[in-house]
């Protein structure tokens, strides 16, 4: 009878476990880095918050206090300490410009922001990898033209131009749409999502003609390895090929793209809510910079970019669940 080798799937999988553990380990430094390099350069930021906040009339003496109450006359490595220490006990201060919890100023207007990016995610993904797999199917024909002609024309035109012209068309002339603004998700369902559409097209255009052109290449590359040419060879029918082969191993730069496009959707996001006038994360930020409000700028600047790190991390971690010879070589 054959046996089974524990010793040897309890190897495997406690070098997964180390792999892992290495990974996640840089995950925190790379957050780590991000932190202290954001801080600094918020710290060059010209204009004193404490003076903002009071206006040109005020006095030498009330100044002082107020920058005081803020932090702002402590040392930087000990301003950036405190933050830190905040940041990880879940205290992300209080906005100099509100007067509220930032950490509540985030988690409202990701409310607006979260489902934005997912939308626009969810539209690339649906338009670009079929028309990238149509394309790539059928070289040289209609859907390969249309890919390539929409690949050009979405790499060229600029999301806030889309925004702005989508805006004219649907909202303006037709009127099927909201020009700008958000009810919120208490007004129900429909008339939030409603509100989202054209800012999510916007943002969706620009990633899904890159995202079809990488899913075409992709594809044709993997159509001339050996195991689909053999596959072909033995009497599977090409649909099946094509589908039940090609297109899983295809899948890791696609997922590539992906994990790179939500680092785009997220710095998108900030023109984008600003055209459309959505109470989201990137107009938050864009209203903290123009009234210098540095603690809620640099907090969602830094969460901006703790989600940018996260997402790419789970991206990594697909490749292992997608690729077994990814596995394979991590183990090793």
């Amino acid at each position: 009878m054959p046996t089974i080798s524990m010793p040897g799937k309890i190897g495997h999988g406690l070098a997964m476990i180390v792999l892992l553990t290495r990974r996640i380990f840089g995950l925190v430094l790379t957050l780590i880095a991000v932190s202290l390099l954001l801080f600094a350069v918020m710290a060059l930021l010209p204009g004193d918050p404490a003076a903002i906040t009071l206006g040109t009339s005020a006095t030498p003496e009330t100044l002082a206090a107020l920058r005081h109450n803020m932090g702002l006359d402590q040392p930087l490595i000990v301003r950036y300490g405190h933050w830190l220490a905040g940041a990880l006990a879940g205290d992300l201060g209080t906005s100099y410009t509100y007067g509220v919890p930032v950490a509540g100023l985030i988690a409202e207007r990701l409310a607006v922001t979260l489902p934005l990016a997912l939308l626009a995610i969810l539209l690339s993904v649906l338009v670009a990898v079929p028309l990238g797999v149509a394309a790539a199917a059928r070289r040289g024909g209609v859907f390969d033209i249309i890919a390539t002609l929409f690949s050009q024309m979405g790499i060229a035109v600029p999301g806030f131009w889309v925004g702005l012209l989508l805006v004219l068309v649907f909202a303006t002339s037709l009127g099927w749409m909201p020009a700008g603004g958000f009810p919120g998700w208490e007004s129900g369902f429909w008339p939030s999502l409603k509100s989202l559409v054209l800012p999510a097209i916007a943002l969706a255009l620009p990633q899904a003609a890159v995202l079809t052109r990488v899913t075409r290449s992709a594809v044709l590359d993997t159509l001339h390895e050996d195991f689909a040419r053999t596959a072909i060879a033995k009497g599977l029918s090409r649909s099946r090929v094509l589908w039940g082969h090609v297109v899983p191993n295809a899948l890791v730069p696609v997922l590539t793209i992906l994990g790179l496009q939500f680092t785009f959707l997220v710095a998108g996001a900030v023109l984008i809510e600003n055209v459309f006038t959505l109470p989201g994360l990137g107009r938050l930020a864009y209203q903290a910079l123009s009234q210098r409000d540095i603690i809620v700028l640099q907090d969602v600047v830094l969460f901006f970019a703790g989600l940018v790190i996260v997402v790419n991390f789970l991206v990594d971690l697909s490749y292992l669940v997608i690729d077994p010879r990814l596995r394979a070589g991590g183990a090793r």
